[in-house]
């Protein structure tokens, strides 16, 4: 049986400061709990209920506790309780800086929104970039909704804190820096590059001045037809996200051929 102490634990761990202190974070459901124990990650414990085990030997070596139903209605963070919930230990964040001359890189400035986070780390996977930088004000990377969001992705995409501003002034290579803002050329007619750096602002204030002074080419995502005199202010991070990273990923392959 699941104690008081276990549960108070797991639940503290919703708060980034408790996180930080214990060094690991939650993640629930099968799929992600699975895509996690064939990673890198290391466990400090695996609660699930007795199907799912049966179903599911884990083979690493890896602390599990058998949980009923009811227990996992105690400890759960979602609207309907998963079968399994691991408590998973946080690996050193290091950037890799070997690969700015060769590879797209999503830099993420001021991101707050924890589903749009973690969509967005999907969406880098889904385009085999990987590695993000995020600004310090962006949402904490094991908050449990980005974790929940990725569906497995943070197993493949490494993600990293810093400030932007140090960062991109430190850099020896001369690297495109590519930002997304309203002022910028049309996405769509903008020639670009297999590497680089691609700046992605928050939707309440967009990329921050201090970061847009590293920008070396503006693009704008345009709205159909151009000569609409109202159309929506702006369009959700995560979705941006995805339209820019097909469309540079589009004329990477179109220059491949």
């Amino acid at each position: 049986m699941i104690s008081k102490s276990q549960i108070k634990f797991i639940h503290s761990l919703k708060q980034k400061k408790y996180r930080e202190q214990h060094r690991c974070f939650v993640a629930e459901g099968s799929k992600l709990v699975l895509e996690l124990t064939e990673s890198y990650f290391s466990f400090r414990q695996i609660y699930a209920v007795e199907e799912w085990l049966r179903e599911n030997p884990i083979i690493k070596d890896i602390p599990v506790e058998e949980v009923k139903p009811v227990e996992m209605e105690r400890i759960t963070g979602l609207s309907s309780p998963s079968p399994v919930l691991a408590v998973v230990e946080m690996p050193s964040e290091n950037l890799e800086s070997t690969s700015w001359g060769e590879n797209l890189t999503l830099i993420l400035d001021g991101i707050q929104d924890p589903g749009n986070l973690g969509t967005m780390i999907r969406i880098a996977d889904w385009f085999g970039i990987a590695q993000l930088i995020c600004s310090p004000g962006s949402v904490n990377l094991y908050n449990p909704k980005v974790v929940q969001a990725t569906m497995g992705s943070i197993t493949r995409v490494r993600v990293n804190y810093t400030e932007l501003p140090e960062f991109l002034a430190s850099l020896e290579q001369k690297v495109p820096v590519y930002g997304m803002v309203l002022e910028g050329e049309n996405l769509f007619h903008a020639e670009t590059t297999a590497n680089g750096f691609i700046v992605i602002g928050s939707e309440a204030h967009g990329i921050s001045e201090a970061v847009s002074e590293f920008i070396t080419h503006k693009l704008f995502i345009p709205y159909f037809p151009t000569t609409r005199e109202y159309h929506a202010e702006s369009l959700n991070a995560a979705a941006a996200t995805g339209i820019v990273c097909a469309e540079f990923r589009r004329k990477q392959e179109v220059r491949s051929k």
